[in-house]
């Protein structure tokens, strides 16, 4: 099965170190101003994915919800993962254009 472009892309940013990963660090990076985009996986709680629109809404990101948990995990070369943070503004504005 072939996966989609974003997936490809998530993989490379992660190589290049440009991504967050859990739920604390992005809320953290949120607030520093650093993330551009916020991606949540779909099977996400639903207190988490609360947490995170309310953060985005008021800091100003662009929250994404896409994929589930092991999908994320496996773009990235890691176990599962939940939220990951975009902090650069190319990868970001790559990614929004794709999903």
């Amino acid at each position: 099965m072939k996966q989609p472009q974003w997936f490809s892309l998530l993989g490379l940013a992660a190589r290049a170190r440009m991504l967050a990963t859990g739920e604390e660090l992005v809320i953290k990076s949120i607030r520093k101003k650093e993330v551009y985009l916020v991606i949540v996986a779909d099977d996400a709680s639903e207190s988490t994915k609360k947490k995170l629109q309310d953060k985005c809404n008021f800091y100003n990101v662009t929250l994404k919800f896409a994929a589930d948990r092991g999908q994320l995990g496996a773009a990235i070369g890691k176990h599962e993962r939940v939220v990951i943070g975009v902090t650069d503004k190319g990868f970001a504005q790559k990614l929004l254009s794709i999903l």
